[in-house]
């Protein structure tokens, strides 16, 4: 009986493997990227840890070196995927899978960063007090016909940041000083908050544009606290003088550790198919990566618009001579 009872928990074992498991690190709110980690899981019987690390990921893998139990770092903006690579913390995926469903501007050429959905960074304006057609360009933002009538974030934000440098690569230092002092003098208000703040306040009245990812009207019109916030305004998808719509996206990089670097391939692969980018899609309203994955109905609604054609390793370049400009004009001061 006893010999009976051992093979039928050593055969119960072997038909229920223990699962394994996937750990990320990540820039990203967990709650924006869970429904896509969930549906991974429930495919696969992999399960996925996350450690939403706000600040000093990069010094924190550097110190945790070999022993990192981190497989995967998942972060916005072009800036903090460069940052990860830089520092010699990724190593590169050759995987035919990631390349052929991730568009080569979207990659890293050498393999260490993988976009995963991009965003614009568009103007948000009142529906009552600000007439179609009149915010065309982001140059125009400097103008003096938008005094007072500007809200935004910290200019060093890692959105702000990115805009900046783009347009430092199509203007040059000199324009681009000179569009920063400008758009500071037309703040109605010292930077602060995030962007969905932003529109808040022009719902209050207090201005009547501001700057803001594309994807936070969708999250405002989930949050009933929010809704009427996001009602209060209207999407413009301004383009530079010469290009078009800023775009920046997230990502996803794998740790030079990866203690499970198996598993961690396979979630890489499922996050650029086509389930998971219509998971994106629909419930953070982002633009998928991957051609031909339609965009949530809502993100349709916002209509069409001109990408700017600057690669993102051109943003992240710049960074630097951005951040020095902004700090040149004390924009947040």
């Amino acid at each position: 009986m006893k010999r009976t009872l051992a093979l039928a928990l050593i055969t119960t074992a072997i038909a229920a493997p223990a699962l394994a498991d996937v750990n990320i690190y990540s820039h990203r709110q967990p709650e924006l990227i869970q429904p896509v980690l969930d549906a991974f899981t429930a495919k696969t019987g992999i399960n996925v840890n996350t450690a939403y690390v706000e600040k000093g990921m990069v010094e924190r893998l550097k110190a945790e070196g070999d022993r990192s139990p981190a497989d995967l770092v998942m972060t916005v903006d072009i800036a903090r995927l460069e940052e990860v690579v830089n520092a010699g913390v990724t190593q590169a995926v050759d995987d035919p899978t990631l390349t052929e469903a991730i568009p080569a501007p979207f990659r890293d050429a050498d393999n260490h960063w993988f976009g995963l959905t991009s965003r614009a960074r568009i103007v948000y304006a009142s529906k009552d007090r600000v007439a179609d057609g009149e915010v065309t360009t982001y140059e125009d933002l400097a103008t003096e016909k938008w005094k007072g009538r500007i809200c935004t974030r910290s200019f060093t934000s890692d959105y702000n940041v990115a805009l900046t440098s783009a347009h430092l690569a199509h203007h040059g230092a000199e324009a681009t000083k000179t569009w920063l002092e400008g758009l500071k003098a037309n703040l109605a208000k010292k930077p602060e908050g995030n962007d969905r703040s932003q529109v808040k306040s022009i719902w209050a009245g207090e201005c009547d544009i501001s700057l803001g990812n594309t994807y936070y009207m969708g999250q405002m019109l989930a949050d009933p606290e929010q809704t009427e916030w996001a009602n209060s305004v209207r999407i413009i998808f301004p383009v530079f003088e010469d290009g078009g719509t800023h775009m920046n996206v997230s990502g996803v990089a794998m740790t030079k550790a990866a203690p499970n670097r198996e598993d961690a391939l396979k979630l890489m692969e499922f996050l650029v198919s086509d389930e998971a980018q219509q998971i994106y899609a629909q419930t953070n309203h982002e633009f998928p990566i991957k051609p031909g994955v339609a965009r949530s109905e809502l993100v349709q609604s916002w209509g069409e618009f001109t990408p700017d054609t600057l690669t993102l390793d051109t943003l992240a370049e710049l960074r630097p001579e951005a951040l020095k400009l902004i700090d040149e004009v004390d924009f947040d001061g």
